[in-house]
């Protein structure tokens, strides 16, 4: 199976890209190819900035339609990548642990997706994603709908139960994301 990091987002509240934001010295991107070579056959980045990622020396995917966001960066992956499963992770999630990536990988078996719960939601931007699902990526692309969230309703979705997810990452920081300034500063306070 093979891996797509989404840093194609527009950053719109972070006003940079969060990807290159630094955590203990260390960019998240380079942290999140380091954790996923080490799971997957081939990692790529899913971009509209190649130029930010050369450096990583990892495939880069742009997105082949205009509309923005994860919906067009994962439906350009399938079409570009071939792959009949794509494990699926945002590029602004400091601190998944190994074990939940194993937790979610171990749980698939051929279905539509895999998607951990926590804090009783989905998290649809860390799981497991089918190729069966590009009509219906490309349907949400032309409708313009960029919402993740609904996208799994009527699926064959295997949800990884929170229950579980707390055993290996009992404080939850797997799902940690950045999506303001306000919350990098609170973060690296915190760290």
């Amino acid at each position: 199976m093979d891996a797509i990091i989404l840093a194609g987002g527009e950053n719109r509240r972070f006003r940079a890209h969060k990807a290159l934001a630094e955590i203990q010295g260390r960019r998240i991107i380079e942290t999140s190819a380091e954790l996923l070579v080490r799971h997957f056959t081939t990692v790529y980045i899913s971009t509209n900035t190649p130029e930010l990622f050369f450096y990583l020396g990892l495939p880069l995917i742009g997105d082949i339609v205009e509309e923005r966001g994860p919906i067009s960066g994962i439906y350009s992956s399938f079409v570009s990548t071939g792959a009949s499963e794509l494990f699926i992770m945002a590029c602004d999630m400091p601190f998944i642990k190994s074990e939940v990536i194993d937790l979610i990988v171990n749980k698939f078996d051929a279905q539509d997706a895999v998607i951990p719960m926590h804090k009783g939601l989905l998290q649809p931007l860390l799981g497991i994603y089918s190729r069966c699902l590009v009509p219906r990526l490309a349907a949400r692309i032309r409708q313009h709908n960029k919402a993740m969230w609904d996208l799994v309703k009527g699926m064959k979705v295997q949800v990884v139960p929170e229950e579980e997810i707390l055993r290996v990452d009992p404080e939850g920081r797997s799902f940690v994301n950045i999506n303001t300034h306000e919350e990098y500063r609170n973060l690296i306070v915190h760290i």
